[in-house]
């Protein structure tokens, strides 16, 4: 891990992050991990106040490779402020399993653990089992809650039960947030937003019982969200936002999958060599499950 204090940054692959690296720093020596290393979501800057509070996932200066600069489908992708920004991958694990967790898994896991707090024997239910959705199926079963899985593909509700979920909704098939209520008897305690749209935002709204907890995890696209309030007040609902995780809060989860608790090599369906990243991107969402780029495939 790079010596912290000082600005730096690191170059490393492949998929989003992680295979080779190579690091510079401005200011100071970086001392290189024995790997290459994986990163959140949100690079943070590592001085702002959110930053100084360990909030590194809401850093007021953050980057994203490919959102806020050119990333991350290449062989290799810079990182700056890598003392803050990169975890060392765990020498038993697999590149392939690490690559997954920066964003999808990292995110999910926060979400479920640390924001919207899952206790065994609660209800979850789950909107949208895309990639941060199936992963957040596998970490609340893990954590002991009776999981509902939503989606509007049979394929998808499929993989949510090999993930772990319990029970499903088909949203296609009628008011998805009643048949939740039906399902666990009053509503979930917990209920997740992991697609990011009104019309799922709302649902996982209206898929609680009293005094429940809803994550939002999706991003929503801009514009006003309607939020049915009359039923967040009248029932004591807790709304929560949830984006991605601090590079620092890795441990427990490396931990939980160097045990064999969590799984999320099984999550990946496909894989693909880098020539064919923007034709899957263009497709997103018309394969199930979660796709893995090997940047040198076929090289």
């Amino acid at each position: 891990m790079p010596t912290t204090g000082g600005p730096t940054r690191s170059w490393h692959g492949p998929n989003e992050r992680g295979a080779s690296k190579k690091s510079r720093s401005r200011g100071r020596p970086s001392a290189a991990p024995p790997r290459a290393p994986l990163g959140p979501l949100a690079c943070a800057c590592g001085t702002c106040a959110a930053c100084a509070t360990g909030q590194q996932q809401v850093c007021e200066r953050q980057t994203q490779p490919g959102f806020t600069h050119w990333g991350s489908f290449a062989e290799y992708v810079a990182v700056d402020h890598a003392d803050v920004n990169l975890v060392p991958i765990p020498e038993e694990m697999a590149y392939a399993t690490a690559a997954g967790l920066g964003c999808r898994f990292a995110t999910a896991f926060r979400a479920v653990v640390q924001v919207g707090e899952v206790r065994p024997g609660e209800w979850v239910a789950v909107h949208g089992c895309g990639g941060v959705g199936l992963s957040a199926v596998m970490i609340a079963a893990a954590s002991g809650a009776r999981v509902v899985a939503v989606d509007i593909s049979t394929d998808a509700l499929e993989l949510a039960e090999l993930a772990g979920a319990t029970h499903f909704v088909n949203g296609s098939a009628g008011d998805a947030a009643a048949q939740v209520r039906e399902l666990t008897r009053g509503g979930a305690h917990v209920s997740l937003d992991a697609l990011g749209s009104p019309r799922t935002c709302a649902a996982s709204v209206e898929s609680l019982r009293r005094r429940g907890r809803h994550v939002q995890v999706g991003l929503l696209p801009g514009g006003a969200t309607p939020v049915p309030m009359d039923r967040v007040i009248g029932h004591e609902l807790r709304l929560l936002g949830s984006h991605g995780m601090a590079a620092h809060a890795y441990p427990p989860m490396l931990e939980l999958i160097r045990a064999g608790i969590l799984h999320p090599d099984q999550l990946v369906t496909r894989t693909i060599g880098l020539a064919d990243a923007g034709k899957a991107l263009a497709s997103i969402g018309s394969v199930p499950g979660v796709t893995m780029i090997l940047p040198r495939a076929g090289a």
